[in-house]
């Protein structure tokens, strides 16, 4: 995972930064910036600026910003074109890289016991691995659920777009 790669989204890339989250990526999700300051803080913090705004990405563009103009039909089609574009992995398998899709601090392996009355009885016993958020204000906990199976399948479909 290329640790330097710090990307920053607008408020209409809400969907694409949760995935790039799961995929391990740091993204900064600010829905409610104004662009100026959504340019401002992209350059403060060498963070690329994603949108799907194309007043915002020319603006963006002539004032140095490293930016990229997300144009997709779909969310699976976004994810693909950011990911070709960016050379990202697409991959599942190392779920430890992943952040928080919520907050996107990253998770951490967590013992059944540590999760224990804080998810339902029948998951507990279900699934042996848990991974919980590391932001104190959050502590989501994540497990590898009959919806993986639709991750799995969503990033398949991404993958083949990016061939």
């Amino acid at each position: 995972m290329d640790e330097e790669l710090k990307f920053i989204t607008d408020g209409m890339l809400g969907k694409l930064t949760r995935w790039l989250r799961i995929l391990g990526y740091d993204v900064e999700y600010r829905p409610d910036e104004a662009d100026d300051k959504l340019i401002e803080l992209a350059k403060k913090t060498g963070r690329t600026l994603l949108t799907s705004d194309l007043q915002l990405y020319r603006k963006a563009t002539k004032m140095g910003v490293n930016t990229f103009l997300v144009d997709g039909k779909s969310d699976v089609e976004n994810l693909a074109k950011t990911s070709k574009r960016f050379n990202l992995n697409i991959r599942t398998e190392e779920i430890e890289e992943t952040r928080c899709p919520v907050c996107n601090f990253k998770l951490r392996l967590a013992l059944p016991s540590e999760v224990e009355g804080k998810i339902p009885t029948t998951t507990l016993k279900t699934y042996k691995e848990f991974w919980i958020c590391t932001n104190p204000k959050c502590q989501k906990i994540y497990w590898q659920g009959s919806h993986w199976k639709k991750i799995e399948e969503i990033l398949k479909e991404v993958k083949k777009l990016t061939e």
